[in-house]
């Protein structure tokens, strides 16, 4: 199947499931993962209407802006790795969402080095729902904290919560994230900007959507399977 085929076939996806769920289809935001993959690709989907695109990885992802500068305008850019102190800046500069914040130290530096002629840059928290050791995220008891800390840092806009959850993950855990995000949302009170619940992969899109995503970020279903020998940092 051809990337524009396969896009569909995962918005199609993403309507059956909001369906289900009782959910309009537009309350789902699909972001095309292209780890691995290259520039060209990224291009075929965009030129399909696909507008928001994710990246794990810093080099790749500035690699990959750079080569489609022409489309800049048009594009929405997400940062969803791990994302070092040394390389904030960078990701600081370049990209509109940063969705694996999950430090005091990080948000500072990505508030600092926000260039100021720049809208502010969309934050998700990142939360390590499953308390899996080898995974970033703070854990659910940190997350409001943290939530706070970004609302007072000027050059970033609090969106919501991002999660990974380990795979096979029940629908508990999802449940869990979304009492999660609709506690610290009812704490936060007048501030209505935190509206995003990004978590749902290629895998479980349809569970994530029923236990109340509102982002899903979706790689191998759209670009195909990851080149796992390609070296990225």
């Amino acid at each position: 199947m051809s990337i524009l085929s396969q896009l569909q076939a995962c918005q199609e996806r993403i309507s059956k499931a909001c369906q289900q769920a009782n959910r309009a289809s537009q309350s789902v935001q699909l972001i095309a993962v292209s780890k691995t993959h290259t520039a060209e690709k990224v291009l075929k989907a965009f030129e399909g209407g696909q507008k928001h695109f994710g990246e794990n990885y810093v080099q790749e992802c500035l690699e990959k802006i750079h080569s489609l500068e022409a489309h800049r305008k048009e594009m929405i850019w997400h940062f969803i790795g791990p994302l070092q102190s040394n390389k904030t800046k960078l990701i600081a500069e370049q990209v509109d969402w940063v969705q694996s914040v999950d430090r005091e130290k990080i948000a500072q530096r990505l508030s600092s080095q926000r260039p100021p002629d720049l809208a502010p840059l969309k934050i998700l928290v990142q939360v390590n729902i499953s308390g899996e050791t080898t995974k970033s995220g703070v854990t659910p008891s940190e997350a409001l904290q943290l939530c706070r800390v970004i609302l007072a840092l000027p050059n970033l806009q609090l969106r919501g919560l991002m999660a990974i959850p380990e795979p096979g993950a029940s629908s508990d855990s999802l449940k869990e994230l979304h009492h999660l995000f609709e506690k610290i949302k009812m704490t936060l009170g007048d501030y209505n900007l935190f509206d995003t619940l990004s978590m749902g992969m290629s895998d479980d899109l349809e569970l994530a959507i029923q236990s109340g995503s509102t982002m899903v970020r979706i790689g191998t279903a759209i670009f195909g399977q990851r080149d796992k020998t390609a070296i990225n940092n």
